[in-house]
């Protein structure tokens, strides 16, 4: 089979396990495609040969070149949009191990920027700036927890209730996932452990406020149910507390735990069905976490 294909069809699966849209999907492998034709056309040169010199000759191709159908140049989106492309596809690339190449045109004005991603270094500081003492500080690590260390989506988490949270065996069960999917997310002993500290210590707490009862696993001072903006506050707080320079939402910890299992050696099947994108069959992927647990405090 042609490395081309291989490599493309692999690029897709890594595009749709970390959630890129679908049009972002199928414009990258086309773009991606295109260039690939590029390479064994004129500069006659593999995939793992592309220096930034090839980039660079690739453009000026680009914008020298007449529309397929109609009169007239390439427009400046469409080749933004080739050349934001091949910056996912040399991600991609490090991303899995394989060699990769630098994309430094300067001329080019992003306007479809990649997703924000914080590094491991980020997430630790976001961990210790935790107030460990305090029952928001003890609930916002086990909201990192859910949010970074499963990888859980907005609305999986905010539908989470305690009896979801499966202390004994480290999993998590998922019953509103995507699709209307059930699934058991695996967690690390630092992340069970945080759950486990906000379950009896600081939500007992909260739960004493008022006499009734809410089953819901992240409750407000007011013994509600956490909305997702009420957890995205808590989430940018931690990041003015770490001094990140940056904002950042609760699927950017999706992202990033996703990125971070791949650096860390899992396959995109794997991280795929951590993410959920299929049905989980078994909890054998827990014994590849021991990246996330690096991170925390």
């Amino acid at each position: 089979m042609d490395i081309d294909i291989i490599l493309l069809g692999s690029f897709e699966r890594w595009m749709k396990t970390l959630e890129f849209a679908p049009s972002t999907v199928y414009g990258s492998v086309r773009y991606v495609n295109d260039f690939f034709f590029y390479l064994k056309t004129v500069e006659q040169v593999s995939p793992e040969q592309i220096q930034t010199g090839t980039i660079s000759r690739y453009l000026d191709y680009l914008n020298g070149r007449s529309k397929k159908n109609g009169p007239g140049a390439l427009s400046q989106n469409y080749i933004t949009s080739n050349i934001n492309a091949i910056k996912r596809f040399s991600r991609y690339l490090e991303q899995t191990g394989r060699p990769s190449f630098e994309v430094s045109v300067k001329t080019i004005q992003e306007k479809h920027p990649l997703k924000t991603l914080i590094t491991p270094d980020e997430i630790h500081a976001l961990y210790k700036a935790c107030d460990n003492e305090s029952m928001l500080g003890i609930r916002d690590k086990a909201i990192l927890g859910v949010y970074y260390g499963c990888g859980l989506r907005r609305s999986e988490g905010i539908a989470l209730n305690v009896k979801d949270i499966l202390l004994r065996e480290k999993l998590i069960l998922v019953r509103a996932g995507k699709g209307y999917r059930e699934r058991y997310v695996p967690m690390t002993e630092g992340v069970r452990d945080d759950l486990e500290h906000y379950i009896l210590v600081a939500r007992e707490r909260i739960q004493s406020f008022k006499k009734t009862k809410n089953e819901a696993l992240f409750l407000s001072m007011q013994v509600k149910r956490m909305c997702g903006n009420a957890i995205i506050d808590r989430l940018q707080h931690l990041c003015q507390e770490a001094k990140l320079g940056k904002m950042i939402g609760l699927h950017c910890l999706r992202h990033s735990i996703a990125t971070h299992l791949l650096q860390g050696g899992l396959t995109l099947e794997e991280v795929s069905h951590f993410l959920g994108h299929s049905s989980l069959e078994s909890t054998q992927i827990y014994t590849h976490l021991s990246n996330e647990q690096e991170t925390r405090v």
